[in-house]
Order: structure tokens, then C-alpha cells, then sequence
């Protein structure tokens, strides 16, 4: 499944170039053309799914199954200490192309990027509360 519209099935079909460092029968892995870090790469399923809830189990697989040798090859190309594996899912997560991927961010100490800000809870009750009504809504899912 393609939509026409969307950059990264392009990317799949060969209709625009990549820097292609994997590919499998459903995953293609290409380097981020506007990197945070050198060896940035994004990780795609070849089929067109807009976030990570919307994979099937089986592509979601072999999505994931990629990541590690994936990662070791990063590590060692760019001679990196750490690696961020990251993904935004819908537009206030910070998607912008909506086509399900992971970023590869390979990092070093003092490289000056940051995670971001924790914001702890005000008190157990205010935890417990999220907790419990996420705990509901898979109930409900279910």
C-alpha cells in the first residue's frame, strides 16, 4: 500500500534518491538528509502506515528487528558512544511526514544536544490518576 502523495513512498519506489544504508523485503533504512548528527538515519516499513499505532504486528516486527543491527553499524561508521532511537507519532508529537519512521540519532558526550524537559507529577494522587485511566482505556481496547 502507497499513497502518491507521500515522500517516503516515493523514497520506496525509486522515484526519488536516497542514501540507502538497509533494506529488506519490508524495511528500508536511508540517511536523514537534514541530520542532527552524521549517520542520522531513518527507518521505514516500505508499506505506507502514517504512525507506530497503525502498523500491522507482523510489520511492526520487522520494523523493530531492524534497529539493532541497524544501531551497531551506526555506532561503528560514526565512531559514536550512544545512540537515540526516536519517533513522532501525529503532528503535536512532531510528525511531518506521515509515513511511520524511527530516527537514529547517533550521539557523543558534550555533542549539545538535550533530551527533553521531565515535568514531575504534583503529587502520588495526580500519577495515580493518569495511570489509572490509561489502565482503563486499554481495558476498554480490549
Amino acid at each position: 500500500m502507497e499513497h502518491a502523495d507521500c515522500l517516503f513512498c516515493k523514497i520506496v519506489k525509486g522515484a526519488i534518491p536516497c542514501a540507502k544504508v538497509y533494506e529488506t523485503e519490508a524495511v528500508l533504512a536511508f540517511l536523514d538528509i537534514n541530520p542532527v548528527t552524521p549517520g542520522h538515519t531513518l527507518v521505514i516499513p516500505k508499506a505506507h502506515h502514517p504512525t507506530l499505532f497503525d502498523l500491522p504486528e507482523e510489520v511492526g516486527c520487522r520494523l523493530f528487528a531492524a534497529l539493532p543491527p541497524l544501531g551497531r553499524a551506526i555506532l561503528e561508521a560514526t565512531g559514536a558512544t550512544g545512540l537515540n532511537v526516536q519517533m513522532n507519532n501525529r503532528e503535536s508529537a512532531g510528525q511531518v511526514i506521515f509515513h511511520a519512521h524511527l530516527h537514529l540519532i547517533p550521539r557523543r558526550a558534550g555533542d549539545g544536544l538535550h533530551l527533553w524537559p521531565s515535568r514531575p507529577y504534583p503529587d502520588d494522587a495526580a500519577r495515580e490518576a493518569v495511570a489509572r485511566a490509561v489502565r482503563e482505556a486499554l481495558t476498554a481496547a480490549s
